[in-house]
Order: structure tokens, then C-alpha cells, then sequence
């Protein structure tokens, strides 16, 4: 410290404090206006945002917007940001949700690895739905696709993804039948089809129908009879069945469709071991790989019941449920229950076809006749009532047909 001061001495240091000072001053002030601005700014994109949000939900609900994060300097519009975060959040989880179940059924918006694995999961339920069917009795087959219709739509959507790779459809098959014999014979002649009535009209029950693919292609059929060809798109065999047209051109066919659900209105929803037709109203009964369940047996006498005298009984089932190669236990079972064997057809790797016949009332005296001195007649009628004994220890699906069970894998 000096010991006496004159006036001027230390100015250079006071004016470089009062300089320091009021920079310092002013600094403070613009940062202070800086950040006055800013806050404003900052309050008029929010608005702006918040805005546009609004606008954006209004034009498109499937575009959401996350909400602006608040700060600590706006208190005013914290509140207001939380309120609207809670609604919003519950949109997008609802939205997610949604976005998951289309997933689900469109596999064409799934990566392969995820395909593959949907493909897997639908192929193990098909097996699980299969095994149902063929494991219980008839009628609780039907109460359970009343209470899971969803089922018999899952079954046969797996049903159609095996018959692809098979050689052949079984349906096409019979269809095929119905085509050559009504185009190439007249009806009730020998090779022809079967016929009831003044109007000699094939009437045809389809048990256990599935999707009634059998009763369109038949109506395709008949319309192309009409239209001039045979019910085929090659031309060459259309050609070949020209000179024939005149044995299908007058051709009636009736299908009666059944099965557990109605996938159309070709379908009458019954349990195949009754249906609301009346007796010998058919001329040909199918079970097109319908024998399903532990009593079967009971659809075959509900198809003596249903077909005329001379109507036949068409079957094709899976090589692997019969008993023995050539199904002669079965062949014979079927003639204790009234019927006559035509022939059997295991040209097919997958399955075997059998053909039935109901012999009219003349041809069953004749036969008894012939066989009352051997007293053979009653003891057919003996073995029927064996048959229905072994049927109450044992049912049919346990020894005579094989329930049709994929291996567990």
C-alpha cells in the first residue's frame, strides 16, 4: 500500500476493474436474454408440434406420434403432456395387439424361419383334430365342432395340404365314375349308374362330405352335359364322348351332402349315423374316407337303410387302417350286413376303394331258398348277432379299421 496517494495514480487498474466488470455485466444479460428467447422458442415449436399431432391423429389414426419429453422449465404444460401420455400409450399397446392377431393367420407377411414354424403348429393341431375324430363316437364328434367350430375348419385345411401330395384325390375319383358311367350308359342299364323312380334319377348321399367338393363338381358336370360336352376340359376325350352325349344329355343327379358343420349350402349338418332322408331313397351311398370314429358300423346301416334296392355303397379308406392287405374282413363284415360285393380297386398307394351292392328283395328270397336245406341263411343271422356282441366288448375302430393316427414326433 502506498504511503499517500495523488490524484490519477492506480487509474490503468480502476478502469480495467469498472471495464471487467460491466463486460461481465453485459454478458449476463444477453445469456439471460439468450435463454428468455430460447424458452420461447422452444414453447412455440411445442405448440407447434402438439398441433401437429392433433392434426396428424385426425387424418390418420395408424400414425402416432410419441409426445414431446417435458422440461423443467415449462410448468405450464407438464400436466397437459402427462395426460395426453396416457392415452396415447394405451392406443399403441391396443394397436400392437391388433398388428399381432393379422399376423397370426397371413403367413405371407412372415419371415421363412417363422413359416416354417407356423407350418409345424398347424400341422401338429391338424394331427391333434385327426386323432379326435377317429377316437370318439359320432355324435360327440358332432358336439364337439358345435362348441369348436373353428376345428373342423382347421382340420380340413390341414386335410387339403396332405391330399396334395398324394398321386390322387379319391373325390376325383368317384367324380370321374359318375362321369364315364352316366355319359357312356343309360341309367339302370348294366354299367350304368343306378336310378329311382318314373324319372330314373341317381340320387347320390355324400356321408361325411367335408366341403362338398363332390355335389359342385357334379353340378359342373351336368352343366357341361348340357352345354354339349362330357364334364372334362380335354378336348380330345371330349370328342371321344361326343357320339355317346345322347346317354347323359337327359341325365338328373341329386347329391345330398353331410357333415358336422355347414361350410356351404351344399351341407346339411347331421351325425352321419342319421340323416333326415328317407329309407331307400338313394341309389348310391359314398363315404369318401368318412368312416371317422369308434362306430362306424352304424353309418353303414345307416346306408343299407338309405339305399333302393340295386343301389350301391362306394367307400375309399387308407391302405394302413385295414386290417389285412385286401380288407377281406372287412368285405366280409359288410356282407353279414346285407350287402353284395362288386370288386375292390388297391391300384392306389394310399388307398383302397370297395364296391357294394344292395340286392333287391327278389334276389335275398332266392338266396334263402337255395340255402334253407344248409340252414347257411341263419347262420348269417347268427353271425350278425356275433357281430353286435363283439361290437359291445370291442368297437369296430379298435379291430376292424385301424384309427388313421399320425406318429408323435
Amino acid at each position: 500500500m502506498s504511503l499517500f496517494e495523488v490524484e490519477g495514480w492506480g487509474l490503468d487498474k480502476k478502469v480495467a476493474k469498472t471495464a471487467v466488470f460491466s463486460s461481465a455485466k453485459q454478458e449476463k444479460k444477453k445469456a439471460k436474454k439468450d435463454a428468455h428467447k430460447k424458452l420461447k422458442s422452444n414453447n412455440n415449436d411445442n405448440k407447434k408440434r402438439s398441433l401437429d399431432d392433433i392434426n396428424d391423429d385426425d387424418d390418420d389414426d395408424k400414425i402416432e406420434e410419441q409426445p414431446l419429453e417435458p422440461k423443467k422449465t415449462q410448468k405450464d404444460s407438464k400436466p397437459k403432456q402427462q395426460e395426453k401420455k396416457q392415452p396415447q400409450q394405451k392406443q399403441k399397446e391396443q394397436k400392437q395387439q391388433q398388428q399381432q392377431q393379422q399376423l397370426i393367420p397371413t403367413s405371407t407377411k412372415l419371415t421363412p424361419l417363422q413359416q416354417k414354424m407356423m407350418a409345424k403348429l398347424s400341422g401338429s393341431r391338424f394331427r391333434w383334430i385327426n386323432e379326435q375324430l377317429y377316437t370318439i363316437k359320432s355324435q360327440e364328434a358332432l358336439n364337439l365342432i358345435k362348441d369348436q367350430p373353428e376345428l373342423f375348419d382347421e382340420y380340413h385345411k390341414g386335410f387339403r395340404s396332405q391330399v396334395q401330395s398324394w398321386p390322387e384325390n379319391p373325390v376325383d375319383i368317384f367324380v370321374s365314375q359318375i362321369r364315364i358311367r352316366g355319359t357312356t350308359r343309360n341309367v339302370n342299364a348294366p354299367g350304368g349308374l343306378p336310378g329311382i323312380g318314373p324319372d330314373k334319377k341317381v340320387v347320390i348321399a355324400d356321408m361325411g362330405c367335408g366341403e362338398a367338393q363332390l355335389a359342385y363338381d357334379v353340378e359342373k358336370f351336368l352343366k357341361s352335359v348340357k352345354n354339349g360336352g362330357h364334364g372334362n376340359n380335354n378336348n380330345n376325350k371330349r370328342q371321344k364322348f361326343n357320339s355317346n352325349a345322347r346317354y347323359g344329355k337327359n341325365l338328373k343327379i341329386d347329391v345330398h351332402s353331410f357333415d358336422l358343420k355347414k361350410v356351404n349350402n351344399k351341407i346339411t349338418v347331421a351325425d352321419i349315423k342319421n340323416v333326415p332322408l328317407p329309407d331307400e331313397s338313394c341309389t348310391i351311398v359314398i363315404f369318401c374316407l368318412a368312416l371317422m370314429g369308434t362306430n362306424f358300423l352304424d353309418f353303414i346301416k345307416e346306408a343299407y337303410r338309405l339305399i333302393a334296392p340295386r343301389g350301391e355303397l362306394w367307400i375309399a379308406e387308407i391302405k394302413s387302417r385295414l386290417s389285412d392287405e385286401k380288407g377281406d374282413e372287412f368285405i366280409n363284415v359288410l356282407k353279414k350286413m346285407g350287402f353284395f360285393h362288386k370288386f375292390t380297386d388297391d391300384s392306389n398307394k394310399m388307398f383302397t376303394r370297395f364296391e357294394f351292392f344292395k340286392p333287391p328283395t327278389e334276389i335275398l328270397e332266392e338266396r334263402k331258398l337255395k340255402e334253407d336245406s344248409r340252414t347257411k341263411f341263419i347262420e348269417d343271422e347268427k353271425e350278425i348277432e356275433k357281430l353286435e356282441k363283439k361290437r359291445e366288448v370291442k368297437p369296430e375302430g379298435e379291430w376292424l379299421l385301424k384309427p388313421c393316427i399320425y406318429k408323435r414326433r
